[in-house]
């Protein structure tokens, strides 16, 4: 979450286009060079991660000039089959959001870019080179290809594992472990008991998941050198674990047992007006649910019929 702006290559001698900073698309004059745009970037399977949306608006610059973009494909790391969450509506589209997509999307970058393609109009010569030998259902480790971690913190596939839902806490003033080594699996703050709210989770009987009590001190970022007591989110089963659920779980008996859980104000990656939480989760409406009390088992089943209707809205732009 450190905006960069560039800088010329030392070894090439070529320039380096900074697309998270104040640009955030590719400026005409970058493109003039440019005969065919190649895409090679790392998704992490949720609706949040940046890296989707940059390459959202690399497409869109492309097809205004004329541009063919070819993407490298990957293997979704957390499957190309299970999806989770709401999906976002489009008056709350964000950087961390450019289409209704659900929180868990279960597909990979190159069919999302087609699926942006077809659905926003774009009108770009888009090609997409295709992974070799990857199953729908299988998690990265599963493939055979090795983790690399695409940003500081997402430093492993266990983090990816957690990430669609747990990355929720990024719009609430708990610490979601950033300035810890686990990022995402560790959430807590200064005024929690980690043994109640441990308690209180695993009375949730989520399935595939374990909830150990811990205190912690993140080093950076919320709560920073400060004690914090809190939860290690262990997965124990990573099919039946669902980690929006557990999310939400965690979200709404902290907000039960402790009246300093305050949501994050913005600003929140370029949105200046809205709650972090609700360009996060893709309107307010799970937000005023979490604050009408209203249990994380009817939430979830809540999204039942959207996520029927994603599904066989993106079938026609799966690749494997």
């Amino acid at each position: 979450m450190v905006e960069w702006e560039g800088y010329r290559d030392p070894r090439l001698g070529l320039p380096v286009y900074s697309l998270y900073g104040e640009v955030r698309k590719p400026q005409p004059h970058w493109l003039d060079p440019v005969d065919v745009m190649l895409c090679d970037l790392v998704d992490v399977g949720a609706r949040y991660y940046t890296f989707l949306w940059t390459a959202t608006l690399v497409l869109e610059a492309c097809a205004e000039r004329g541009i063919p973009l070819v993407v490298l494909d990957r293997p979704n790391p957390l499957n190309g089959v299970d999806l989770e969450g709401p999906l976002l509506d489009l008056s709350y589209t964000s950087f961390v959001g450019r289409d209704a997509l659900p929180m868990r999307h279960g597909m990979t970058i190159g069919e999302l870019l087609t699926m942006y393609n077809d659905t926003h109009q774009a009108g770009c010569d888009l090609h997409v080179m295709r992974v070799e030998g990857w199953r729908r259902a299988d998690f990265l480790d599963e493939s055979g290809v090795a983790w690399a971690m695409p940003s500081p913190n997402m430093p492993t596939l266990d983090t990816a594992v957690v990430y669609p839902g747990m990355c929720l806490l990024e719009g609430t003033e708990l610490s979601e472990g950033r300035g810890t080594t686990r990022p995402f699996e560790i959430v807590g703050a200064p005024y929690i008991d980690a043994h109640s709210l441990a308690a209180a989770l695993h009375a949730e009987g989520l399935p595939g998941a374990c909830w150990r009590p811990l205190y912690f001190e993140p080093t950076f970022q919320k709560h920073a050198r400060r004690t914090c007591g809190g939860v290690f989110l262990h997965v124990t089963d990573r099919r039946a674990f669902r980690s929006v659920a557990a999310a939400t779980a965690v979200l709404h008996h902290v907000r039960r047992l402790y009246p300093d859980f305050a949501w994050k104000q913005p600003p929140y990656e370029y949105e200046t007006e809205r709650m972090p939480i609700d360009i996060l989760a893709g309107s307010d409406a799970y937000r005023r649910a979490l604050e009408a009390g209203t249990s994380p088992r009817s939430m979830v089943s809540s999204w039942s019929a959207d996520l029927a209707r994603f599904t066989r809205q993106r079938e026609k732009f799966l690749l494997y």
